[in-house]
């Protein structure tokens, strides 16, 4: 995830903000529950409205979340399916927060109404992060679920009045691509503090659906976008001293090294402390300082990563599995250099990236260590030569790693 605002805020010498460092423990996204109502076209879980036997117990969680903190673990977010259809979903938030984490519960917001508000307050979370996939009819046929967007709309007028901090999710693909300007104003209307965009990355119904990627030039323009929105708000920030939204983005880590460009283009005094701040900031957190827990208790390197399995927290504890470098997967995530290939490979920028998303190069390849696909920057901005032609879209193949 790229703090967008927070890194333009620190280089711009905003009073009293820094761009965070990242945490000694991982951020653990935690997919409590496989069932959803909702049937999303680009659901990396595969989720359905059914039950899915062998999912973890409340003891078995607490027990996990206690094992996380002892492991310097700093956030977690509750995810599904749809995390409010687990019947101890505000038992779990309730025991997180008494443990010190921070809480995120992540939702499509339609289950939100007037019986959950109170019990979303008392459980304190620390963010309700609503995803949305364009205004209107836009967003129901995305999730396939009529009246879908005027519920998630009614979820965040609920909390905005019960003082609940709520944000939204947007996955961008060509199909939605010309409703982020909507979205955005949409945000100024409704006094939204947190927008995050997401690039389209290639698992569950997202793999099933990832020709509806955007193109290249699509993606510049919704980053110019953001840049400059979060750049505009930073100064009216320093006016009138109203606080600016948080833009973040996520699944492109290319995205720090774009920013570098822009502001090469636009406002060169920023760049060496950009520079400074984004090799510190390392790119792509994979298999480090983010880890996914799905439904039945398997840990993956990510949310996208859930074809493959590094252990499971029923067998061992989720501290000793994500310390296992046997795995030859997590051994090169978490290897000072990763064993990039292709135009990663000879790319002198992969410092600030980290190699961008490892999933889509297995996803298309079968080989994490190949080139990302949707790094959307020419070779002549990064300075490099390749030869031949780029690895390109082709017929999805189960093949499996080793491991």
């Amino acid at each position: 995830m790229f703090r967008l605002t927070q890194m333009l805020q620190a280089v711009n010498g905003s009073p009293g903000k820094r761009f965070l460092k990242k945490p000694k423990g991982p951020v653990v996204i935690w997919n409590l529950i496989r069932r959803c109502n909702l049937c999303c076209k680009h659901c990396y879980s595969i989720s359905a409205d059914t039950d899915f036997p062998g999912e973890l117990n409340t003891s078995q969680v607490f027990s996990v979340m206690d094992d996380l903190k002892e492991f310097q673990v700093p956030a977690i977010i509750l995810s599904g399916g749809e995390p409010l259809m687990r019947p101890d979903i505000y038992e779990i938030g309730r025991y997180a927060k008494q443990k010190g984490f921070y809480v995120g519960l992540s939702t499509n917001g339609t289950l939100i109404d007037e019986s959950h508000i109170p019990k979303i307050k008392q459980t304190e979370f620390d963010y309700v992060g609503i995803s949305i996939d364009g205004i209107g009819k836009t967003h129901d046929e995305f999730r396939q679920k009529e009246g879908a967007f005027s519920a998630s709309m009614r979820a965040i007028e609920l909390c905005h009045k019960n003082d609940i901090k709520v944000g939204l999710r947007f996955t961008i693909t060509q199909d939605n691509a010309d409703e982020l300007p909507k979205l955005i104003d949409l945000c100024d209307e409704m006094d939204i503090s947190k927008f995050y965009l997401s690039h389209l990355n290639y698992a569950g119904r997202g793999n099933r659906n990832r020709r509806d990627d955007v193109v290249h030039k699509i993606t510049r323009w919704a980053l110019d976008l953001l840049i400059e929105k979060s750049l505009s708000e930073i100064e009216e920030e320093k006016k009138s001293g109203k606080p600016t939204r948080e833009y973040v983005t996520g699944n492109n880590d290319a995205d720090g090294v774009y920013l570098l460009f822009y502001l090469q283009k636009h406002a060169p005094h920023l760049v060496d402390e950009a520079q400074r701040i984004l090799r510190r900031w390392g790119g792509n957190s994979s298999g480090m300082n983010v880890a996914n827990i799905d439904n039945l208790g398997s840990v993956h390197p990510d949310t996208f990563w859930w074809d493959y399995h590094l252990g499971n927290v029923k067998d061992k504890p989720f501290s000793e599995i994500w310390q296992d470098t046997s795995d030859p997967l997590m051994a090169g995530l978490k290897s000072s250099k990763r064993p990039l290939k292709g135009r990663c490979g000879v790319c002198p920028h992969s410092d600030i990236c980290g190699g961008n998303t490892r999933v889509r190069a297995y996803q298309l390849t079968g080989d994490p260590w190949q080139e990302d696909p949707a790094c959307y920057l020419t070779d002549d901005e990064l300075g490099i030569k390749t030869e031949g032609q780029r690895v390109e879209l082709k017929p999805y193949s189960r093949q499996r790693m080793s491991g």
